[in-house]
Parts: C-alpha cells; sequence; structure tokens
C-alpha cells in the first residue's frame, strides 16, 4: 500500500487539501451528494450517475473509456482519524492495513495473491490512504472483464462487512505499521509538525495524525481494532465509485449485488471527537526551528473565521477572481526570485480554510542559507504594494489568458478524460462538495465572465480573502539561527512595511522567432508497417516520426532529441553537462525566460533539456493550435539559448541545496553514494564537491555543448491529436530550417567504458538522520539490454523478488514497510546493467534483514522457484504490456527515437510472446548468474553514531 500519507502536507498544502470537518462534538457529515446539490445551480455533469441503497450506503458511477478496456474502483469510508479518541490513535489506519489480512471468505495472506494472479501490481493497483476525515481503498482494475469486476467488489465488501483480526495477523501488521512510521520520520516530518503546533495548538488534528503514535499502534489489540471498526464502518458512511469502461447500469447493478445485503447497526454510529478551535486572536508571536537538515524559509501568517460557500456559480466566479489575484502576486514574486541576484529562492501568497474550524492567510519566503532577512523585507515590500496599490491591465491579461487556455483545452479534451480525472471528480464531491460539472461548462461560464473582470474586481476579492498580517504569526526554519532571534524577525517584518518594491513590468510585444531560413525540404517519407508510425527525413537532416491517436482529444505528446547528452561527460570533465537542465532558464537570446512566461501566456508550450544517453531531451504536450510556436521555441533554444546570469544563479543555488543535505536521511545519503561506490567512485557518476560545481557557468556549458547545438543530429516524436500536414510544416518551419544536422547520434567509443567495481561484500553509508532508521541494499552488476528475452527475464525476476521479500520481510516479518527489487539495463553504456534489492528497516533490525535479504536471494538462485510465485509477477507485466499503448505516453515511448532506435517498435510488438514464454528454468538460470549472495555489492546505509556491522 504505497500511500499518499496526507498527513505529511505542509500547513499551507494541507489548509487547500482538507476536507471539511465540524467543532465540537459532531455527527457524521449528512450524504455528500445531497447537501451538494441542493445547495448549489452549478449544472451538474449527466454522465455521473448517483444512487443509494436502501441500507444507506451510496454510489457514484460513470461510463468512460480513457483508458480502453479499464476500469477504477474505490470504496470511501467516512472514518478517519478524527473519530479516534485519545486511547485510540492510530487504529483508523491500522485497520485500514488489516483490510489486506484476512476475512469471512478472503483466508489470511491471500487477497494480494489473489488479485497479482489478476494482474493487478500491489502498491500501485492495490492500494489505500487513511486521513483526517475518511479512508479510501482503491483498486485500478488493468481489464474491462465483468468477472473482475466481480471480484473487486467482493473485497471491497469484504473490507467493510467481513474482516477477520485475526491476533496474528494483528501482530504481522503492527511490525508493518510501525516501519511506516519510522519510515515517515525526519527533519521534514518534525518541520510540518513544529509549525502545526505553532499555527493551530487548540486544533486536534494535530494530535491526530492518521499514521497514529507509536504507544498507540503498540498497545492496539485485535478486539480493540475490531471494536473501533465494527463501529465507524457502516453502509451510511460509505461511497463506492467505480469509472470504467462499463456501461452505468452494469456497475450499478454489481454494487447492489455485493453491499444491498449489507445491515446497517442499530446502534448509532459515535460522534466525531472534538476538533477544537482555530483561534483567530493568536497573533505577534515567532517560532525558530533550527535543523541543519533543512532549507531556510520564513512564513508569515494570520487566522481568521472559516466562510461556508457553498458550490454556486456566483462563488465559482468569486474563486476566479481571488486565484487571479493570488497569481498575480506569485508571479511578482516569481519575476523577482529569476534575476541574477535574486532577493528569494521563491515566495508564494495563498489562503485557504481549516476543515470547517477557520482560514489561514500565509506569506512563505524561501531563501537561501543567511538571506531570509533580504528576502522578508522583498517579499513583504511586494504583497504591501499590491494589496495597496493593485496591478495592471497587463498583469490581468496574462492571468486571464493563462485561465482561459486552461479551460479551452480543458474542454477540448472533455471527451477522453481519464479515469483518474473523473474518479477525482467524484472523490471532490464527497469530500468537498464540489459538483463535477462538464469541462465544456466551465469554459462556457468562463467565457461568458471573463469579459467582465477587471483589475479592480480582481483587487476586492483579494482584499476580501485575504486576512491582513497585521502582527502576525512569523515562523523560522533553517540550518542556523536568524540574526536577533524573534526580535530580529520582527524588526525584518517590520521593514518591509516600509520598504518599496520594484515595480513590475510585464513585457510586451511578441515571441521573436519566426523564420528560421527557409522551410525545410522533406526527402523521405515511410510508414512502419508494424504501427504505422510515419517516419519523415528532412533535408537538413532532421528527423521526425508522428503517430496520431485519439486518446486525449486536443492533446499532442512531443519530444525532441538532440545528440549529445550523458555521452560528452568524461572523466577529465565529469561536470560538463551538469547545466544543461537549467539552460532553459537563461531564457533565448531576444527573451529572458521571465519575459518568455508573458510572450507565451496562454500557450502551451515548454520543455527544457536534460542529458540522457547519447542525447540532449526534452518533452511537452501542447495542443494543434500551439504545435509549431511549440517547434519554434525549441527551434530557438537550441540555436539561440540566452545564457543568462539568472540560469546560474538558479543552477548554484540548487546544487548548494543538494550537497547540503547529501546525507539527511538515508534515502538522500545512499542516492548520493551509490553512482560513486558502485563505479569505484569514476567521477562522471558520483556527486562532487562544491568547489567543482561553483567552477561551472554558462560560459563553460557553451563551451561544452555549443557545436552540439548548432550541429547535432535531432529527432522528432508527436503522438497525439494532431493533422499530420500540419505537423511536418511546423517542424518545416523550425527546426528543418536550421542549418544542416549530422546524419547520426555520434558518441565517442571512450564515452561508453563504464565499469562495475570489482570490491563485493557490505560497504558502510553514513547519514545524519533519525537514529533508528537504516536501509539495507543488495546490488549487482547484469548486462545491457540489446536481448529483448533476457530483458524480460530480468524484469520478471525483478517483480519475483520484490514479492518474494514483500512476503518475508513485510508480511511474515514485519520488518519493513516497502522492500523492493530493481533491474536496470542500459540502452547506451554496453554491457552495463544492475540488479538490487532494497529495504528500508529499523537500526536494530540490520542484521535479520540482510541475513533475510541472503536468503531469499540464495533459494532463487538455488531453485526451483514457487510457480505461483512466478504466475504473480508475471500476470500484471502481461497487463502492463496489454495497457501500455492505452496513452500517449506509453506510445511516444516507441515513437520519440523511432528512426534512429527502429528495434524499440519490434520489441513491443514482440514482448508479450516472449514474456509468456519465459519458464521457471529460465528465470533460475538468470539468478544463478547474476545474483548470488556473494557477488552483491552490499551497501548498508546507517545512523552516523551507528557501530559498523560484521560481514
Amino acid at each position: 500500500m504505497q500511500r499518499r500519507l496526507a498527513w505529511l502536507i505542509l500547513p499551507v498544502a494541507l489548509l487547500g487539501a482538507c476536507a471539511k470537518g465540524g467543532g465540537g462534538l459532531v455527527t457524521p457529515p449528512p450524504p455528500r451528494p445531497d447537501q451538494a446539490f441542493a445547495a448549489s445551480d452549478v449544472t451538474p455533469d449527466p454522465a455521473f450517475h448517483y444512487g443509494r441503497l436502501g441500507n444507506g450506503l451510496r454510489t457514484i458511477v460513470r461510463s468512460n473509456a480513457t483508458p480502453a478496456g479499464t476500469a477504477m474502483v474505490r470504496l470511501v469510508m467516512e472514518t478517519g482519524s478524527l473519530d479516534e479518541a485519545a486511547d485510540s490513535r492510530g487504529y483508523a489506519h491500522f485497520v485500514e492495513h488489516m483490510a489486506f489480512e484476512g476475512s469471512t471468505h478472503v483466508a489470511p495472506g491471500t487477497m494480494v495473491p489473489l488479485l497479482q494472479r489478476a494482474g493487478l501490481t500491489f502498491g500501485a493497483d492495490t492500494n489505500a490512504a487513511t486521513g483526517f476525515e475518511r479512508t479510501v481503498y482503491q483498486l485500478d482494475l488493468p481489464r474491462g472483464d465483468p468477472a473482475l469486476l466481480d471480484t473487486a467488489l467482493m473485497l471491497m465488501r469484504e473490507t467493510a462487512s467481513e474482516l477477520a483480526f485475526a491476533p496474528a495477523a494483528v501482530e504481522r501488521q503492527r511490525g508493518v505499521v510501525l516501519a511506516e512510521m519510522r519510515d515517515g520520520r525526519g527533519s521534514a516530518l518534525a518541520d510540518r509538525q513544529g509549525a502545526q503546533r505553532f499555527l493551530y495548538p487548540r486544533a486536534t488534528y494535530i494530535q491526530r495524525l492518521p499514521i497514529g503514535t507509536e504507544q498507540g499502534v503498540t498497545l492496539a489489540s485485535a478486539a480493540g481494532l475490531r471494536a473501533f471498526w465494527q463501529a465507524h464502518y457502516r453502509p451510511s458512511r460509505t461511497h463506492v465509485v467505480i469509472v470504467g469502461d462499463f456501461s452505468a447500469a452494469t456497475m450499478e447493478r454489481a454494487v447492489a449485488a455485493h453491499f444491498a445485503d449489507w445491515r446497517e447497526p442499530a446502534t448509532p454510529p459515535p460522534p466525531r471527537q472534538p476538533l477544537g478551535t482555530v483561534d483567530t486572536d493568536r497573533r505577534d508571536l515567532v517560532d525558530i526551528h533550527i535543523d541543519p537538515a533543512l532549507t531556510e524559509r520564513v512564513t508569515v501568517s494570520r487566522h481568521g473565521p472559516w466562510r461556508d460557500e457553498p458550490d454556486t456559480i456566483a462563488n465559482r466566479r468569486r474563486a476566479v477572481l481571488r486565484m487571479i489575484g493570488y497569481r498575480v502576486i506569485d508571479r511578482r514574486f516569481q519575476s523577482l526570485a529569476r534575476r541574477a541576484d535574486p532577493p528569494f529562492r521563491g515566495a508564494g501568497f495563498g489562503t485557504a480554510p481549516v476543515f470547517h474550524l477557520g482560514r489561514t492567510t500565509n506569506l512563505v519566503i524561501d531563501t537561501p542559507d543567511g538571506g531570509w532577512r533580504r528576502g522578508l523585507i522583498a517579499a513583504s515590500a511586494v504583497l504591501r504594494q499590491t494589496l495597496a496599490q493593485g496591478f495592471t491591465r497587463a498583469e490581468l491579461d496574462e492571468q486571464l489568458a493563462n485561465l482561459r487556455a486552461g479551460f479551452v483545452d480543458a474542454a477540448a479534451a472533455g471527451s477522453t478524460r481519464s479515469h483518474s480525472a473523473l474518479v477525482a471528480a467524484a472523490l471532490a464531491l464527497i469530500a468537498d462538495d464540489t459538483v463535477p460539472t462538464t469541462p465544456a461548462d466551465a469554459l462556457a461560464r468562463y467565457t461568458q465572465f471573463a469579459p467582465t473582470i477587471t483589475p479592480a474586481m480582481v483587487l476586492a476579492a483579494l482584499r476580501d480573502d485575504a486576512l491582513p498580517l497585521d502582527m502576525p504569526l512569523i515562523r523560522f526554519r533553517g540550518r542556523r539561527a536568524p540574526d536577533g532571534g524573534a526580535a530580529g524577525l520582527r524588526a525584518g517584518w517590520a521593514a518591509g512595511q516600509i520598504a518599496t518594491a520594484t515595480p513590475f513590468v510585464p513585457v510586451s510585444g511578441r515571441f521573436g522567432y519566426d523564420r528560421f531560413g527557409p522551410p525545410g525540404v522533406v526527402v523521405a517519407d515511410a510508414r512502419d508497417a508494424q504501427l504505422g508510425v510515419r517516419l519523415v527525413q528532412f533535408a537538413n537532416g532532421v528527423r521526425l516520426n508522428l503517430r496520431h491517436t485519439d486518446l486525449a482529444k486536443g492533446r499532442i505528446r512531443v519530444s525532441l532529441a538532440l545528440a549529445g547528452g550523458e555521452a560528452l561527460g568524461t572523466r577529465d570533465n565529469p561536470l560538463a553537462v551538469a547545466m544543461v537542465p537549467f539552460l532553459a532558464q537563461g531564457g533565448l537570446g531576444q527573451h529572458s525566460a521571465d519575459d518568455l512566461q508573458t510572450l507565451l501566456a496562454g500557450r502551451s508550450v515548454g520543455g527544457s533539456l536534460i542529458a540522457q544517453g547519447d542525447a540532449f531531451v526534452a518533452e511537452a504536450t501542447t495542443t494543434p493550435d500551439d504545435l509549431a510556436l511549440q517547434c519554434r521555441y525549441w527551434a530557438a533554444l537550441i540555436s539561440d539559448p540566452g545564457y543568462r546570469a539568472e540560469g546560474n544563479t538558479a543552477f548554484h543555488a540548487a546544487i548548494a541545496n543538494v550537497l547540503a543535505r547529501r546525507n539527511a536521511t538515508p534515502h538522500s545519503a545512499l542516492a548520493n553514494a551509490l553512482g560513486g561506490i558502485i563505479s569505484d567512485h569514476d567521477p562522471r557518476f558520483a556527486l562532487a564537491s562544491l568547489a567543482a560545481y561553483r567552477a561551472l557557468d554558462f560560459g563553460k556549458l557553451r563551451s561544452d555543448i555549443g557545436d552540439w547545438l548548432t550541429h547535432g543530429a535531432i529527432e522528432i516524436g508527436m503522438v497525439g491529436d494532431f493533422d499530420e500536414a500540419a505537423a511536418i510544416a511546423a517542424v518545416a518551419h523550425s527546426l528543418a530550417a536550421l542549418p544542416a544536422r549530422e546524419a547520426d547520434f555520434r558518441v565517442d567509443p571512450a564515452a561508453l567504458q563504464r565499469q562495475f567495481t570489482d570490491t563485493r561484500g557490505p560497504q558502510v553509508v553514513r547519514h545524519s538522520g533519525e537514529a533508528d532508521q537504516a536501509i539495507v541494499r543488495m546490488e549487482w552488476p547484469t548486462t545491457d539490454d540489446h536481448d529483448q528475452r533476457l530483458t524480460l527475464t530480468l524484469t520478471l525476476l525483478q517483480d519475483v523478488v520484490t514479492i518474494a521479500v514483500q512476503d518475508t520481510l513485510r508480511e511474515t516479518m514485519g520488518k519493513t514497510y516497502s522492500p523492493r527489487a530493481y533491474s536496470a539495463q542500459s540502452d547506451f553504456w554496453p554491457g552495463w546493467g544492475t540488479f538490487s534489492v532494497q529495504a528500508a528497516v529499523a537500526s536494530r533490525d540490520l542484521a535479520p534483514t540482510r541475513a533475510a535479504l541472503k536468503s531469499t536471494m540464495a533459494m532463487l538462485v538455488a531453485g526451483p522457484i514457487d510457480p505461483d510465485l512466478i504466475a504473480r509477477a508475471r500476470a500484471p507485466m502481461l497487463q502492463r504490456i496489454d495497457n501500455a499503448l492505452k496513452d500517449n505516453g506509453g506510445w511516444l515511448a516507441l515513437v520519440a527515437r523511432a528512426q534512429s532506435r527502429p528495434d524499440r517498435i519490434a520489441r513491443q510488438t514482440a514482448a508479450k510472446a516472449l514474456l509468456t514464454d519465459i519458464t521457471a528454468d529460465d528465470l533460475q538460470r538468470a539468478a544463478a548468474r547474476y545474483l548470488a549472495p556473494d557477488r552483491a555489492v552490499e551497501l548498508l546505509v546507517l545512523p552516523a553514531a551507528a557501530p559498523t556491522p560484521g560481514p
């Protein structure tokens, strides 16, 4: 269960995302759909079907075919951690874990294997999340099969009314819950909890995090968990949501067949615990939180009363006005942050509700270490002047263009909205009383309203919503204490109230890149016989691969590959391409990055380069109307990059942060050490020193990659809803109009040399995080991906190993939350590939975890491998192959390099037959060839003070 862990959100995000509750002793909220529709004049999306069974259970179903032949099922229980008493903290989340541990008709330990055999992946398709007010169980069905839908609803009903709570199962899951709790601890969580305690000391939710407490989980009994579940899991507090490629009638009948005979208990549900209050008079207080792992941030806040605003057209219009106002302020902040010498790294301003208890306005400023005062003064001056003086018509027009583009694009794609988007709309109705509507209706309402919007209207709405930050709450967090402490922070805020902000003046004019030379001439044009990909070549050497689909109406996924990439990094110049991801932040020759944001407002254009194998690659999503502009933007980025100083500044700020946090957590310490360890510290794959990064600038980057930008081979991929002739013309007038390119993706053979270390056995990596957190990782060399059958064998073995270690370390031993294996075979470095297995555990459990991992791998090497284990791994892989081309992303993976790597198409068409043909003997031979425990590099990630373990 890869939970989203709603309890980990930042206070600002939490305020925007939380569902609404009540103050004092309250009963469960009234049925959401009835309440929302009765209070709203918004026209509902007629394709949603709402129902209520005789027992009170609510249903929301919608027929949808994106992706085709699949479905999503959600069981929503109106029960969360706010229903827990002081002596049952963590019970709602613990019950969620027990849903996978046996019930009346499903034996312990059989639910997940049952779903895996049906093609669902544990964690991706089989999942759950516990929040403050509700628990959501999810099953994503890879096939539109009525029998699979029946199985899914049977399991949901078992969760709702038939759980077993066997004492042995409770003990197993206790360890897993404690492991999840342990993995979540660290500097980030401590910071969030500290902020919540400072802002909301009288609110109950800060004492009811869904993960619970160690004491509550440790003392929880099977009887206590069962009592909580029986009291709170009842039809009147349940919603079943299904979106998928079935008729609405089929889905409604299936829900009724499984849930209609569930009886509401005679006793009323327990009242929700008192939710406390948000103190609107809380002011003029300062909190300082120091942690060497945290970046510097100042948050300025004030609280106000909650506002009851039903989902009506009038309130949606008010929300649009407020959104524009907040976006204008954030746009001014963004412009300042993009300067060559910015006063802060970033800043944001917003207001959001806290359940039904109140609302909070926050100004958040992120600064480089020691830069808090300058950033606080600059941000507060911008905010004060904007709220006092308003903003310009040009600023308003920029935001209106962006809003309109969003509405237009959503309406164009309305008939191909994804299951996930529609499920999100249904859950928003349940959680927030937001009426699901159609994108076309939303566009029509916006089109009617937008011409009436003025800067004065937006400013009035903003002033009405945002709470005045007079005598505010100020919270500082960072690596070292602020100069002057609390008094210094107050003085910095006061200085901002009299400082003068630099006016923000959006650039005027138009995008300055219309012509790149005579339009390119097509010299070759063919179509792939297997998948229908159109393969075009232009006279200047640019290649274009096209595949029209109707999977997302009005949307086009595009990719750019430009020769160069990681291959340019050498042992003598290992950081040659380190700054490439920041190239776009340097803007273009004619426009800064900040100017481009204004000039391209309302247009779906973008995509920054990254180094990947033999190419610099970029991806973007655009529209038929913006495709030509997207191509012109990329042509300008390649032919006339701006190399402005602000890109340098952004790079150095980012890398300083990475290095400051390199060992802050077990996972960051491992990620930053792994490349160097397994490559014998080849500088191309190891983190460099701060001095080495400081020596980099755009001048050096231009020297290292400039010739490749000018002459390197180019290949473009396009997938989606476009006219092929228009797409070819868009490239002809942009990238194909550039000077001649090299024909192939050239690579220096010396760059292809990559060696896995000969050192074996344990190696210790130290982290500075929690003292009870450790990671065990075993890493083996394998090979590259030239042999597709071997690649599929190792990928299948990866999933076999993942299931095996989950069964052992998680379900049997209860030592870890999400152990798994990884197989990564290179399509660039000859002979290079790795296989690894990893588990995060308590430091005290290092020895048994190492022993269990080695025992599991030895079992697989010795064979025979359990056929059921293979079936549970193979079925989801086969489903992923079947569904790979049901979205544009899957198509783009094939189309992007269809000319320079034509084997990818053939591999896609051959994959299912090859995977089906892989035998247990094949897997065992691969395990014996590559994964013998004594041939692994064993990385032990330990707290700084932990003793070094033996071999």
